[in-house]
């Protein structure tokens, strides 16, 4: 009889799981973004980027765009991806925001000025760069034609959210490569 009641439990579990692959389920789908980016991390390096995105953010068809949907909170996710770069020794990261962020009328999108001072508090301390979303969505196609892209989505429904993290060597910075072309030329 044992038997019997562990396929049944077996098949149920199997039967569920499934359902979670075809339809999503949250808890499922925030479990595997999170290992969709430890793994991805590892592989990436200076020129790849990460981008935890709103939820109308576009797919975009680049071959070197992959889009995963996390399905939770945004300022969650990325200080969850912040905490992974941070902790990786090989890169580090540049922070992109659209520069259309500062100018979002409270009127036109309720709730964006809380989410302006909660983004700020969990990005102090780190340079940030402002451009315009679409010469951001041009870098990511321009970068995306050799390097890859991954491109979180949340559950985000405040406009101009995007964080985009363009990765960059944890180990060697502008100033050494300075130095090593200077040496380099002098060596000629």
């Amino acid at each position: 009889m044992l038997k019997g009641k562990t396929f049944i439990f077996c098949s149920f579990n199997l039967a569920v799981l499934i359902v979670c692959v075809l339809f999503g389920c949250r808890k499922e789908e925030s479990w595997m973004w999170e290992r969709k980016l430890s793994k991805d991390l590892k592989l990436m390096g200076h020129r790849n980027w990460i981008v935890v995105a709103d939820s109308a953010y576009p797919a975009q068809n680049s071959a070197g765009i992959e889009t995963i949907v996390a399905g939770v909170d945004q300022l969650g996710v990325v200080k969850k991806v912040l905490t992974a770069i941070d902790e990786a020794k090989h890169v580090q990261a540049k922070i992109y925001l659209d520069k259309q962020l500062d100018s979002v009328a409270e009127a036109d999108a309720p709730g964006i000025h809380i989410y302006r001072e909660e983004l700020k508090k969990l990005l102090e301390g780190r340079e940030l760069i402002s451009i315009e979303h679409e010469e951001l969505i041009a870098k990511l196609d321009e970068a995306a034609k050799v390097f890859k892209i991954l491109i979180i989505k949340t559950d985000m429904t405040l406009p101009y959210t995007s964080v985009f993290l363009e990765l960059d060597c944890g180990y060697w910075n502008s100033d050494a490569e300075k130095r090593l072309r200077m040496n380099m030329r002098k060596s000629k």
